[in-house]
């Protein structure tokens, strides 16, 4: 009993250093960049590529502590990757708060939040933050990362500011425009009032779930699954108002249904699958597919295997291709998920090879301009205020 006892505080302590090593290298086992077989990039798919505006709708990389201006060897985005990429815009989503499941068809709002021991463990302050206070501090972190890029990285909140960051992209392809968005509409923390404080920090974009309902809407993997409430009803319209797009990512179909009734602008899903090529609860039908569509909106297509079934560009690519079958090319765009928890075939800096699988399946070059880029350009300038 003596020996053990003894031998405690070192037991202890190794499992509180094994703790920390883990928050410290948690990003290499949860954003990792799969070994695939990638198509070579031809001089074709290279042009059309680097003269298209290239934009990517979904990247949760502001979680992780990492500083984006610095090329990084873990995770999948950063400013530099960015630039090896050809992006000329990027949405930056903020997270909050993670229930922890392993059934994506019914998660608890009340369970674990993982987020918060993931915090711990990397030793962030957001451990310490409430749901909003941790968005308005990654808001900050990619305001100081844009303020430190010399110029490089542009803010991107009104549409003059989109169509400046496009000016200075053509002029220059080392310039990036950064847009800021929020993953689950529960950072606003039940308080309407608090929509007017994200906006201030930059936010345009807004997804109204995450994996679990809240006081807004019901998630596609939530309990209730149930559509928008009447506080939902009148975030969308103030939303709307202010120039903040709606994304209707991981949304129940309820909600997307409610949310399309009502909404006056176009909506975006910034990532997502198709149930036609993966049956998946996250996954769109056609049924939606075709309401957003008609909706004027855009759906920005995944690339890792909860979205697509694979981690191929040929998987992203197929769901693209069911799109364009229902609706025609108008309405698909990127949206990678990167740094999201996500493995992938390919990271950021290698997305040409995406361009060159759909130039392999048949996509015409003024397709895949508008898939890469110029869909999710049309509808920001729809939702986006003026100045």
């Amino acid at each position: 009993m003596r020996r053990l006892l003894w031998q405690l505080p070192i037991v202890v302590g190794a499992g509180v250093g094994l703790f920390f090593w883990f928050g410290a290298n948690v990003e290499r086992f949860i954003n990792r960049v799969d070994s695939v077989v990638l198509p070579g990039v031809t001089d074709e798919a290279r042009r059309i590529h680097d003269e298209s505006l290239v934009v990517d709708l979904h990247a949760d990389s502001l979680l992780f502590e990492r500083d984006l201006n610095v090329r990084g060897d873990v995770g999948h985005v950063d400013f530099p990757r960015l630039r090896e990429g050809g992006v000329a815009l990027q949405m930056f989503t903020t997270v909050t708060r993670m229930p922890f499941s392993f059934d994506i068809h019914e998660i608890d709002a009340n369970s674990l939040d993982i987020l918060t021991v993931g915090f711990v463990a990397q030793r962030s302050p957001m451990a310490r933050m409430g749901l909003r206070d941790r968005a308005l501090h990654q808001a900050e972190r990619l305001s100081r990362m844009i303020e430190s890029s010399e110029g490089t990285v542009l803010p991107i909140r009104t549409r003059a500011e989109l169509d400046a960051a496009i000016a200075a992209h053509r002029e220059d392809p080392n310039v990036i425009g950064a847009i800021l968005g929020v993953e689950g509409a529960h950072a606003l923390e039940g308080d309407l009032d608090n929509l007017s404080l994200l906006f201030d920090a930059g936010v345009r974009m807004i997804g109204l779930t995450h994996f679990f309902d809240n006081e807004f809407a019901g998630s596609a993997h939530g309990v209730g699954k149930g559509g928008l409430t009447n506080l939902g009803s009148e975030l969308v319209a103030r939303m709307e108002k202010m120039g903040i797009a709606i994304d209707l990512a991981h949304l129940s179909p309820a909600a997307i249904d409610d949310v399309l009734a009502i909404a006056k602008k176009p909506p975006l899903v910034s990532h997502t699958g198709v149930r036609a090529t993966c049956d998946s609860p996250r996954n769109l039908s056609d049924e939606q597919i075709r309401a957003i569509a008609a909706a004027g909106g855009v759906i920005g297509i995944g690339y890792f295997r909860l979205a697509v079934c694979g981690e191929e560009p040929t998987e992203t690519v197929a769901a693209m291709k069911h799109v364009i079958g229902l609706v025609g090319d108008e309405h698909v765009a990127l949206g990678s998920d990167y740094d999201g928890g996500t493995v992938v075939g390919f990271d950021t800096s290698q997305l040409r090879a995406l361009t060159q699988q759909m130039l392999d399946d048949g996509l015409s070059e003024a397709s895949i301009r508008r898939i890469v880029g110029e869909n999710a350009i049309r509808v920001l300038r729809r939702t986006l205020p003026r100045r």
